[in-house]
């Protein structure tokens, strides 16, 4: 099924409630243009592999993207790339992450930062994310970012020293609510760095940040500006490329935990400065992936590329994991919960996903049934389903409702339930909602051409299996059953019939 024919008008559908990192409480979602509604969320630093953190990161916002498309809006989905600016240590001083990358691998800046932006792009896609309206790069709106720089400092927010400027945060914590979004009091921070200041530094407090960075000599990515060669501070592309292509206030910010301060916390800072507004009406932050309960991160060095997860080449992992199984690993989880690596964890997950596709294949075996004894079940499945999402995009929830499914499928395959017509197409369309919304492959709809023949196939097949077993054929019989599993299906008999599945 298509998303098309999931879509409803936003106010046909039940409310839905969103966690406000801002409020720290459960808000109704109102878009400010309903039924428009604008989605920024901070992408990748493309200057490493791909890892599980970054999936997790995507994965809850495909989340979200694809469910309020299902909910009938029409979403403009931005996630920008940085291939510039994003300093060591999240800080003002530093190599760039990229320029570094690419020194030491003896290449072009832009040479880097393509080749991970390609392998980002062919990640996500193995995960299934769907990608975004636009994808900025915040090299190629540098111009809009100059603009924003001279916008703050026109209204008074900003310095320039030796050819870079900083953010006045000094200034602007006295008139302004700085550190509620990441619930930290400005007059501590004061107090815990006022005499920590560099004598060398050109800034006037510890705390302001930087607008636009002179280059240096030695540094590599560098543009003209009112102020001489530099480049932007990490923190200024993202408002500049959100107002660009949502504007000045819209619906949704999002992006890791890790980014709350003090990336999110400027980009706060920079909007008041410039518009005199918060830049969007709703904050939302995912939880990290942690392994043995620490974070999972390129700059700690403890990450577990996807390849690796796909190839299980890494030493923590016992098996290879592929892309469906990483994906619905990561939606077992709240998105604003902890996520903790684990083999374990991630073969429940595996087992599970099987239990969901097998039931969906049993879904299209079903014969329809004049009577019915789970039509108002089948109902509160697709209600709890709607619930969940509608409930702060729970996933995990809204599967447990989908593996109630599973269980009345089975139920029926044995003859224990009976499904009708009806039925039967009310179970498919939750299958299109696991697709569509959930974004995990089933196998109850068309899915790709080559599943189409594969399953043809393995209809025509397990016929002349059981042709041969009712001639009393069995060496035929158990020659099509260990072809096949020496090619990785497995046959199971039962009283109803034969089944198949793919091993893993």
């Amino acid at each position: 099924m298509s998303n098309s024919d999931n879509k409803h008008s936003p106010a046909e559908q039940p409310l839905l409630n969103i966690y406000n990192t801002f409020s720290r409480t459960v808000e109704e979602f109102k878009p400010a243009n309903p039924p428009f509604a604008g989605l920024y969320v901070c992408g990748p630093t493309v200057y490493g592999e791909p890892h599980l953190g970054h999936a997790r990161s995507a994965v809850t916002f495909d989340l979200v993207f694809r469910y309020l498309r299902y909910l009938g809006y029409k979403v403009r989905y931005i996630r920008n790339i940085t291939d510039v600016g994003h300093l060591e240590n999240d800080a003002d001083e530093g190599e760039d992450k990229i320029a570094k990358k690419a020194r030491l691998e003896q290449l072009e800046p832009m040479e880097v930062a393509q080749y991970y932006i390609n392998r980002y792009h062919e990640f996500m896609s193995l995960l299934n994310v769907l990608p975004p309206s636009i994808e900025p790069l915040a090299s190629g709106h540098i111009i809009e970012q100059i603009e924003l720089i001279k916008q703050i400092m026109d209204n008074g927010y900003a310095y320039e020293v030796n050819g870079s400027v900083y953010f006045n945060l000094d200034k602007y914590a006295y008139t302004e609510d700085y550190g509620k979004l990441s619930g930290r009091i400005i007059g501590d921070l004061f107090a815990n760095t006022r005499d920590n200041l560099d004598a060398q530094s050109e800034k006037r407090s510890p705390l302001d940040f930087a607008l636009w960075k002179k280059a240096q000599p030695e540094h590599i990515m560098r543009w003209w500006s009112p102020w001489g060669e530099g480049f932007p501070g990490w923190h200024t592309e993202c408002t500049a490329m959100s107002h660009k292509y949502l504007g000045e206030n819209f619906d949704i910010h999002g992006g890791g935990m890790d980014l709350i301060f003090p990336h999110h916390e400027a980009e706060i800072a920079q909007s008041n400065a410039a518009c005199g507004h918060n830049p969007c009406r709703y904050w939302m932050h995912n939880n990290m992936v942690t392994i043995n309960g620490k974070k999972m991160g390129k700059s700690l060095g403890n990450a577990i590329s996807l390849e690796q997860f796909f190839t299980g080449e890494h030493p923590l992992l016992e098996k290879a994991y592929g892309p469906q199984i990483i994906r619905f690993f990561l939606l077992q989880a709240h998105y604003r919960s902890t996520l903790d690596f684990s083999n374990e964890a991630l073969q429940a997950a595996e087992k599970g996903l099987e239990r969901l596709q097998q039931a969906g294949k049993t879904l299209g075996t079903l014969s329809k049934q004049d009577t019915s004894t789970v039509t108002e079940r089948l109902q509160a499945i697709e209600n709890g389903c709607t619930a969940a999402m509608n409930d702060d995009f729970n996933s995990p929830v809204a599967l447990s409702h989908l593996f109630e499914l599973v269980r009345l499928i089975n139920a029926a395959s044995d003859g224990k339930e009976k499904f009708s017509q009806e039925d039967i197409a009310a179970a498919k369309k939750m299958y299109g909602f696991l697709n569509d919304v959930l974004g995990i492959s089933d196998t109850a709809n068309s899915g790709t051409n080559s599943d189409n023949l594969l399953n043809e196939v393995m209809v025509l097949l397990l016929q002349l299996r059981q042709q041969a077993k009712n001639n009393k054929d069995f060496a035929l019989s158990d020659l099509i059953r260990d072809e096949l599993s020496e090619k990785g299906i497995q046959i199971m008999d039962g009283k109803d019939g034969a089944k198949w599945t793919i091993k893993h």
